[in-house]
């Protein structure tokens, strides 16, 4: 379990939050304080006041796997297996080891004709796989995904989904502005002026949601 208690980082305000194992998906207007609370997960930033906990320890001692908007913030170097590999060659992992994680985790995300290739030669839908292989590829604890899919076509982020619901990371926490995507989540949390509105499963938040922007196109024509 993921808790949060008496968090304050600038307008962000959470009294208590409980965060359960799976795929958590943050939804709300810009300027909610998305991005700033999944940052705080990922032990990127530090909340002004309170705590934050993974099954009892902080984020900065837990392994975290993090992709954020933008690919090439991402990315430190200039071919594609040397970012995948980038995490464990930081551990001292010998080189046979972190040959072998690199091509396992390559081909689990459907990239290993991309290993050779310089970064500056690869699509953004690439470029956002690298750094998502890049991140798993240590097997983290937490795997924390900010707007990964905003510039993605659909396809892209229909494999992405898949790697992500295979990838058996105890805790997956993401914001996405795809409501469709959000629907496939274990747990949603919607946030509204830097406060969690909303929490629960999809059903549950989606309820208190209809006839907003935030309530799912699919949903609605089903009923």
């Amino acid at each position: 379990m993921i808790t949060l208690d008496t968090l304050r980082y600038h307008s962000l305000t959470i009294d208590t939050l409980s965060i359960p194992q799976g795929i958590t998906t943050v939804i709300g207007p810009n300027g909610s304080g998305k991005t700033t609370l999944l940052r705080m997960c990922a032990g990127i930033t530090i909340p002004a006041s309170g705590k934050i906990l993974i099954d009892g320890i902080s984020p900065r001692e837990t392994d975290v796997g993090w992709v954020n908007e933008f690919p090439d913030k991402n990315i430190l170097f200039s071919r594609a297996s040397d970012e995948i590999a980038s995490v464990l060659r930081f551990r001292h992992t010998p080189c046979r080891d972190t040959d072998d994680a690199v091509q396992r985790v390559a081909s689990s995300v459907g990239i290993g004709h991309l290993l050779s290739r310089q970064i500056r030669e690869i699509s953004g839908g690439e470029k956002m796989l690298v750094s998502l292989a890049a991140a798993l590829v240590h097997h983290p604890k937490v795997l924390v995904l900010d707007e990964y899919d905003s510039h993605l076509d659909a396809a892209s982020s229909d494999h992405i989904e898949k790697v992500i619901q295979k990838s058996g990371t105890s805790y997956v926490l993401r914001c996405t502005q795809h409501m469709e995507t959000a629907a496939s989540s274990d747990y949603l949390i919607f946030l509204e002026r830097g406060i969690v509105k909303f929490a629960g499963t999809p059903a549950t938040v989606f309820s208190s949601l209809s006839g907003t922007p935030f309530y799912p196109l699919s949903w609605r024509c089903a009923v």
